[in-house]
């Protein structure tokens, strides 16, 4: 099979053409060296030279000398012309082995390339310019992935680093607050109130990051998969952006929720609530004080379309698709306030692509979109 598809490759034509024109250019010789090598020892200047050897050695005429040569060729002629074939089969053999030998030097040469550091491109021989494609392919995926694992290797240590020290600042608090209400023999009730609710809220941020350690640990080592159930999403909307009121309220938001009544799909309803959960939570995040978040919902052919439109910083070209990577946060001064472990974006995608969805988004003039599309029921 592999030899039918390498005949039907047109890539490699040029490749077997030249095998082909020295097979055929090796087998003209290998017919035409034993008749050249023969009509040389019967007529050539081996001939005369033996002959003229037999004169002066035996003293007798050119006649009876050459007669004594030819009947001596004739005697031996078949062990001539077996050691003659035998001679240039063993050349076309040895010439053979140095054309493929060089083949494979090549090959092996641009193999070891492909795990150098610092590699030019690699070059064969022009009748190997597919294999030479192939082989820059390769090295140039590899030094993709390499430069992408040296990336993401950074962003994670920076990211633990961050996290590490990010930790230090609400325990901190939470210590300090309490420290206070110990030493604090007589604390009014309005004092005890404000500093019972920023020991709570420090440490309900101290619970969130050390949930984004465990979310590292899960989005590394395990694959996420689907139990798939049917859904209402315009219910699950009208509920999530209920649960959310009070996030709103800090930032004096308003959530308009534009959906289709009693829209269903098929999904895992855990994960898929995961992705607009983080989609909305971003929402809230980078939205502008007192301004609104529009939440649509609505059935597009066999699919279902959601989109989260907030208003706040414009989102530059060159950053929109790096929301997707996992550990990239947008916000470079990683604030101890809103920043996440920059997975959130990563796994909902992911969740997305698995649903055999889509998400996008966009960011004009300060307002900035997210589209999630999937299939209202996965077949």
């Amino acid at each position: 099979m592999r030899n039918k598809e390498f005949r039907r490759n047109r890539e490699f034509r040029p490749f077997r053409t030249r095998i082909l024109i020295q097979t055929i250019l090796m087998m003209i010789t290998g017919a035409a060296v034993p008749v050249f090598l023969y009509s040389v020892l019967w007529q050539g200047k081996i001939a005369n030279w033996t002959v003229a050897f037999f004169q002066k050695i035996f003293k007798i005429e050119y006649e009876k000398a050459l007669l004594m040569y030819r009947s001596t060729i004739r005697a031996h002629q078949d062990t001539i012309m077996w050691s003659v074939i035998i001679l240039t089969i063993v050349l076309i053999f040895k010439i053979y082995l140095n054309w493929f030998t060089k083949y494979f030097a090549e090959i092996n040469q641009g193999m070891d390339s492909l795990i150098k550091e610092d590699a030019a491109e690699i070059s064969l021989s022009p009748e190997m310019l597919p294999i030479e494609r192939k082989m820059n392919t390769v090295r140039r995926t590899i030094e993709k992935q390499k430069n992408e694992m040296v990336e993401g290797e950074k962003r994670k240590n920076d990211l633990i680093m961050y996290l590490a020290h990010d930790l230090k600042t609400p325990l901190a608090s939470v210590i300090g607050y309490l420290n206070l209400l110990r030493d604090e023999k007589q604390i009014s009730e309005e004092l005890l109130e404000k500093y019972l609710s920023i020991s709570l809220a420090k440490a309900q941020r101290l619970e969130e990051l050390i949930n984004e350690f465990f979310e590292i640990a899960r989005f590394n080592l395990s694959d996420i998969t689907l139990q798939y159930g049917t859904i209402n999403l315009t219910r699950l909307f009208e509920q999530l952006i209920y649960e959310f009121t009070p996030m709103l309220k800090e930032k004096n938001l308003e959530c308009r929720l534009l959906a289709e009544e009693n829209l269903m799909a098929g999904c895992d309803s855990d994960k898929i609530q995961r992705v607009f959960d983080n989609l909305l939570r971003n929402a809230v995040n980078y939205s502008h004080d007192s301004t609104e978040i529009q939440v649509s919902v609505k059935s597009q052919g066999e699919n279902a379309v959601i989109s989260f439109r907030n208003h706040g910083d414009t989102i530059p070209e060159e950053k929109l698709e790096r929301l997707f990577e996992q550990f990239y946060r947008l916000d470079a001064s990683r604030g101890t306030g809103s920043g996440g472990a920059g997975l959130g974006l990563a796994i909902a995608r992911q969740i997305v692509t698995l649903h055999r969805g889509t998400i996008t988004a966009s960011s004009v003039d300060g307002a900035t979109e997210f589209v999630v599309t999937i299939p209202r029921f996965n077949k």
